[in-house]
């Protein structure tokens, strides 16, 4: 356990009916009561007031909770000021417990004292802050799944049985001499390589449903993008009028379609223009094109093909498209059969063709896969990565058995996948990657 004790504000800056400074450490019981005027009882609320020992000067009045260690989120005693939710109550209890002996909590130090004294592995701890960040119920849903365990259950598996591999080839190799009973290591390894490939195959799935999806709305000016951007959003959040350019910056909104999160990037029309300003959205457009995910290209149905919309088309190459025929509320023009990718008719005016555009949209990205509920799903960019340098190790050891290697480089490959795969449920991490990783929390949590 740390030797010292953390403070900060939990909860969102702003007012609100409760806010709530949260201490943890040795010291947590301590520092409360030099401050509040009642005493505290172990898992109970207890009511009173913060009070100023300079002054005595009532601060707030309060509910305050004591959580005696272990039974804690960071498995040490924990302190809960409830006081009234606006900045100067919340500021005002604050600087009285760091006065009277508290630190300041660094961003994401509740859960790295959480993970580090035991209660949660780092995959774990990751999964927190996905929890708070959610934006569907599916992507919450998942965290929840982390947060639980689901995959840290599966990566364990996996670990041991790779560990049960490399004690018998340690035992090889450490004892030439003596009669190490032969086994043949090929099928847990395969059966390793498997679990592996199945969890890197969901990552895809699940890291759209985590971080949502980038997509931006393409076309040349005045074919509807940011009609359909507000018709998606189901309100007017982009401005519409007849005049070709209206649009002359990105504009990010994100949207729930069937528990997936899209974020949807409104885009200048792309054309040549003199114009300076529009000029430089339309590279704003370029660089969201380049940084997206997906792309819905909108064209006018209504009209022939313009040079404009084929050179749109030749910087999407590469790209993971759906095309959006938009204004099908007047006469088409034949224009679909010159287009490769998928095609779906809509009309941003009367909302024609909305569902099967959000269905197509969940399917082009996903491609059909539904989230199972008892399956592992890997959410995370950098677990993604990992596992595929572990299954890649695995392989790799795999060809040194059918090539008849000795045991050393066996193991080697083995090892390699251990410390990897260790680097999400956090076995085997350096305090480095530890600051990267909680950094990105809050303070307060």
């Amino acid at each position: 356990m740390y030797k010292d004790t953390i403070a900060a504000i939990s909860t969102p800056v702003g007012e609100g009916g409760i806010g709530i400074v949260r201490l943890s450490g040795p010291k947590a019981r301590a520092i409360a009561e030099k401050l509040f005027d009642h005493t505290l009882s172990d898992h109970r609320l207890v009511y009173g007031h913060i009070v100023d020992p300079k002054s005595g000067d009532v601060v707030d009045e309060v509910l305050v909770s004591y959580m005696k260690a272990p039974n804690t989120y960071t498995r040490e005693d924990v302190v809960e000021i409830n006081s009234h939710g606006g900045a100067m109550p919340l500021q005002r209890v604050l600087e009285l417990v760091l006065t009277a002996g508290a630190r300041l909590a660094n961003p994401g130090e509740y859960t790295l004292r959480a993970f580090l004294n035991g209660r949660i592995d780092l995959a774990q701890a990751e999964s927190v802050l996905d929890v708070i960040k959610a934006k569907t119920e599916a992507s919450l849903r998942l965290a929840v799944s982390g947060l639980k365990g689901r995959l840290s259950g599966e990566l364990k598996a996996v670990r041991s049985e790779l560990i049960s591999v490399l004690a018998y080839l340690t035992a090889r190799i450490d004892f030439p001499e003596d009669e190490v009973e032969a086994q043949d290591v090929q099928p847990p390894l395969e059966q390793c390589r498997e679990r592996l490939g199945d969890l890197i195959a969901s990552a895809d799935t699940g890291i759209a449903y985590r971080q949502g999806v980038r997509t931006a709305i393409v076309g040349r000016p005045n074919v509807g993008k940011s009609s359909l951007l507000n018709l998606l959003l189901r309100e007017d959040r982009a401005i519409v009028t007849e005049v070709p350019g209206t649009t002359r910056d990105t504009v990010e909104e994100v949207v729930n379609i069937k528990g997936v999160p899209f974020v949807l990037i409104d885009t200048a029309g792309i054309a040549f223009s003199k114009d300076v300003v529009e000029s430089l959205g339309i590279v704003r457009s370029r660089q969201a094109i380049e940084m997206a995910d997906f792309v819905l290209l909108v064209i006018d149905q209504s009209e022939k093909l313009m040079h404009y919309d084929r050179e749109i088309m030749e910087l999407l190459e590469g790209k993971t498209v759906l095309v959006v025929g938009n204004k099908s509320d007047l006469p088409p023009k034949d224009v679909i059969k010159d287009i490769a990718w998928p095609v779906v008719s809509v009309s941003a005016l009367s909302g024609k063709g909305l569902h099967v555009l959000e269905g197509s949209m969940v399917e082009a990205v996903l491609g059909g896969k539904v989230i199972s509920s008892d399956a592992a799903l890997v959410t995370n960019p950098r677990h993604k990565a990992l596992l595929t340098n572990a299954y890649d190790n695995l392989v790799q050891a795999q060809k040194s058995i059918k090539g008849g290697m000795p045991e050393d480089f066996i193991s080697i490959d083995v090892t390699a996948a251990l410390t990897t795969l260790g680097q999400i449920t956090g076995d085997t991490v350096t305090e480095e990657l530890l600051e990267t990783i909680f950094s990105q929390f809050c303070i307060g949590k």
